[in-house]
């Protein structure tokens, strides 16, 4: 477990430069709820993340679906729900709520609830459901902890980057989600399921840090900063707390406990274990491809695939059924 590394100071000031003071000064609040929402608060958010890049977004898709050009919630519809009807969905967690928007535009389903507890991104939410006239999708303020779970009701329950910030999974997955939901009922997530607080092991530390040497100097100049990452460090566990206390508070017994308790329909890896360290900060150089970005990318996509083989992936697809 690192306590303080020099990522943390790094980011700290990243977040100083994208967000200002106030979003600084909201993470010394005693209030644990305050600090989680704070890092959710903003619409319009700049940053590097590995999750901006089209390319790696194609990669995704190709991984879970196996068309490039097949977003999962289309791969859903079309090859697992295509003749289901009259399905009630609770997604948790579910903040802009773009992906539950985007089931709500299939008439497979009669009612789809979102849980939150940000009322700046519901308010975003809300207006882009009225503005597609989708009238099957209703958000409801309230903290997960605290919600009454209907039994043998839904019969979808969705995370989407959501499930790894919740506390008890065992809980939550082999008891309340398995309880709410009907017969053949389907727990779908798209998940981080690595480690608990980012406290990648040596090895992963040491294989980001290999791959950071195959992007050239160029590309290498931190978003908003000037500076080169020319190493990656890992997270503290303090800055990890003080940022947002639910950030992978379980993240690595997500999948254990589903498997535990649920069937497998359908699961597939898509990796991050080195990408999103090593992207970070750095995605803004890629967003637009020419011939040699292509190629870095390409040669980075293959390292990874080769420290996959060998290890379990980070990010994960899954279908399973109660």
């Amino acid at each position: 477990m690192r306590l303080i590394t020099l990522d943390d100071i790094i980011e700290t000031y990243t977040k100083f430069r994208q967000r200002g003071l106030p979003f600084i000064t909201s993470k010394l609040s005693l209030n644990t709820l305050k600090r989680t929402k704070s890092a959710f608060n903003e619409l319009d958010i700049q940053s590097a993340n590995w999750w901006i890049i089209p390319k790696v977004n194609q990669r995704w898709n190709k991984l879970i679906s196996g068309d490039p050009t097949l977003e999962y919630e289309d791969f859903v519809m079309k090859k697992f729900l295509a003749d289901s009807k009259n399905l009630k969905m609770l997604s948790l967690g579910s903040g802009i709520s773009s992906h539950e928007l985007k089931f709500a535009r299939y008439n497979n389903f009669e009612e789809i609830i979102c849980l939150d507890i940000n009322e700046v991104l519901f308010d975003a939410a809300k207006q882009e459901a009225t503005t597609q006239k989708l009238d099957n999708i209703h958000f409801k303020i309230q903290n997960l902890y605290n919600y009454e779970f209907p039994e043998n009701y839904f019969d979808v329950v969705f995370f989407h980057a959501s499930l790894h910030h919740f506390k008890n999974i065992e809980e939550l997955v082999g008891q309340k989600i398995k309880k709410t939901l009907k017969s053949k009922g389907k727990l779908i997530i798209n998940e981080f399921v690595g480690a608990n607080r980012l406290q990648f092991p040596k090895h992963q530390i040491v294989a980001t840090n290999k791959l950071l040497k195959h992007i050239p100097k160029p590309y290498r100049k931190r978003f908003k900063l000037h500076m080169f990452k020319n190493r990656f460090y890992g997270s503290g566990i303090i800055r990890m707390i003080l940022a947002d206390p639910s950030e992978c508070i379980e993240s690595s017994q997500i999948m254990p406990a589903i498997h535990n308790n649920y069937n497998t329909i359908y699961e597939a890896s898509y990796g991050g274990n080195l990408l999103a360290n090593a992207l970070k900060d750095l995605s803004h150089h890629f967003m637009e491809l020419d011939e040699e970005k292509e190629k870095v990318l390409d040669h980075l996509f293959e390292l990874e695939d080769k420290y996959l083989e060998q290890h379990p992936s980070d990010f994960v697809f899954g279908i399973y059924e109660s």
